[in-house]
């Protein structure tokens, strides 16, 4: 190759906006707090006992952690048990979501992205990075989507050497 010939690097000119889901993934462990075991006969939750072992839990199981309260039993829970789970453990836990175990992760992405500031993707070319190594959940993709696809110029998936399209604005949409 000739000394005057330079290699020219297209995906860092391309002025494309890479996100990558994987940077939010949560830090914090993981905890649960089910409810069922606070019903009486597994039917029942009463606010007065539920009120005092509420007192007695020991909360450093919660500390810095992410919380999901739920009930694993077929019963009818109150919305107010809910409540006062979540008014116990705050204080110490790092988040507190309403959802089963197995989705605190799509819950955490869902806070992340409902509050992501949006104006510097404004009339930009988007892509959402596609490979991750953790678990990210389709709904973060699904709701990120949502999130910027009013604002961009276009969006996309994957790598910036190989996407696939998902959204381009008609040019009187940005100005």
């Amino acid at each position: 190759m000739a000394n005057d010939q330079l290699i020219v690097n297209r995906v860092a000119e391309s002025g494309l906006i890479t996100i990558d889901l994987e940077a939010w993934y949560p830090t914090e462990e993981p905890a649960s707090f089910d409810l069922k075991d606070y019903l009486y006969m597994g039917l029942v939750l009463r606010e007065k006992e539920f009120r005092q072992a509420l007192k007695n839990i020991d909360l450093e199981a919660y500390r810095h952690k992410r919380v999901a309260i739920y009930c694993s039993a077929d019963a009818i829970v109150p919305v107010w048990a809910y409540m006062l789970a979540a008014a116990h453990v705050k204080p110490v836990a790092a988040a507190v979501h309403f959802c089963r175990p197995d989705q605190l992760d799509e819950a955490h992405y869902c806070r992340v992205i409902a509050t992501l500031d949006v104006s510097p993707y404004h009339a930009q070319r988007v892509i959402i990075k596609g490979c991750s190594n953790k678990p990210v959940p389709v709904a973060a993709y699904v709701q990120l989507t949502e999130r910027l696809r009013p604002v961009v110029k276009s969006l996309m998936y994957g790598e910036a050497c190989s996407n696939v399209p998902i959204f381009k604005a008609k040019t009187t949409d940005h100005g």
